[in-house]
């Protein structure tokens, strides 16, 4: 645990893992066989205020900050990626771009019950033909009188099929690139709003990911958040924390798969003794520790930094980067030290193993991580690469 952590982040940290443990990790594999989001975790994790952990008290929150927002991260990916996924999609991406966009009245009529857990929250910025690409999205938007008129289709969108509060992203103008880009709340029973297909996917499948339609949807145009034109720099604001929280769930299933892997390989028997005993396990577990101290590290600094309003666009680039990276390497090593048992669902390594795989590629791809990390230490020395 980070030695700068106040008793008040540790206290929370006790009682999320608390929660996790006793909410979640029981019902897990049922979930996720299933293919069901966890609806009765949900309400109890809204119940204990783990919605509102980053946002002020006034807007419904606790305000524990993007440090007691990875926290909460940690602990429930311990145990459910599935479940980390949906709070963090409505928490931090939703929530928070309308924290850091909306108005006043924004704030109150929509981020206060995201905050509460009596609604959720979703992101949609990703298209079919715009993923890493998101500057050139193509769902338009068209002003009419005091509504605007959006068209177009969304896809891979977290919470997508049962959220009530949606942030969408469209351009007021293709030809102006990132500039047109603009962020609209929209309401799930918005006229024109169509949920499409919820995906089978390999992992999260708790976590149900949905195409959505536009067709002639009107939105007020007060629910336009910031001004036309600025949604695609709030969207990068608001992926530069969240990040963060990224890295923290890939550090929470990290620890549990280095914990599962440690106490197997002192109970299993080889050759007459506990393999612990053996140089090849032991390096495993000293290489897996290495990665995870250095994953919770690069977590809680930049969250540090985030919360004290510092610059931590290099530095959530690399906690993405980095953690996401880890978390597969001590998950495959976990399933190796378990031999055969590893690869068997009757353990929960191999959801673990199918989960984690995800995390390298949304919240922008460790390739594109990568070119943010570049193109920030060049532009340090006054250089900027073309292309």
């Amino acid at each position: 645990m980070p030695t700068e952590l106040s008793e008040d982040l540790k206290m929370l940290r006790q009682t999320i893992h608390e929660f996790a443990e006793k909410e979640v990790a029981p019902v897990a594999r049922k979930y996720d066989e299933e293919e069901a989001v966890p609806y009765p975790v949900l309400k109890k994790a809204a119940e204990l205020g783990l919605f509102g952990i980053p946002f002020p008290e006034e807007y419904g929150g606790i305000e524990m900050g993007i440090t007691g927002y990875c926290i909460l991260m940690e602990e429930l990916n311990r145990f459910d990626a599935s479940v980390g996924t949906i709070i963090g999609a409505s928490v931090q991406l939703a929530g928070m771009t309308i924290f850091l966009g909306g108005s006043e009245e924004q704030k109150r009529k929509y981020l206060t019950p995201i905050a509460t857990g009596e609604k959720i929250g979703a992101w949609c910025l990703t298209e079919p033909n715009a993923g890493s690409d998101a500057a050139h999205i193509k769902t338009t938007a068209r002003q009419d009188g005091d509504e605007w008129v959006l068209n177009g289709s969304k896809m891979w969108i977290t919470n997508g099929s049962f959220a009530d509060t949606l942030v969408v992203f469209a351009t007021i103008d293709p030809s102006l690139g990132p500039r047109g880009i603009t962020a609209f709340i929209v309401e799930k029973d918005f006229p024109g709003f169509k949920v499409g297909k919820v995906e089978e996917k390999m992992g999260l499948r708790a976590s149900h990911t949905a195409s959505l339609f536009f067709e002639d949807c009107r939105v007020p145009a007060a629910n336009v958040i910031g001004q036309p034109g600025q949604g695609f720099a709030i969207s990068m604001q608001t992926l530069d924390i969240g990040r963060a929280g990224l890295g923290a769930a890939s550090l929470g299933s990290a620890k549990q798969a280095f914990e599962y892997a440690r106490a197997y390989a002192v109970e299993r028997q080889q050759f007459g003794r506990p393999i612990a005993d053996f140089q090849a396990i032991q390096f495993k577990l000293a290489e897996m520790a290495v990665k995870i101290y250095t994953m919770e590290e690069v977590v809680y600094h930049c969250a540090t930094l985030v919360d004290n309003r510092k610059p931590a666009t290099i530095e959530s680039s690399i906690v993405k980067l980095y953690c996401t990276d880890s978390a597969s390497q001590v998950i495959d090593e976990a399933i190796q030290i378990h031999g055969g048992m590893g690869f068997s669902r009757e353990l929960p390594l191999e959801r673990m193993y199918r989960d984690a795989r995800v995390t390298r590629i949304f919240e922008g791809t460790n390739e594109i991580q990568k070119h943010v990390i570049a193109r920030e230490l060049l532009k340090q020395v006054g250089y900027k690469p073309k292309g």
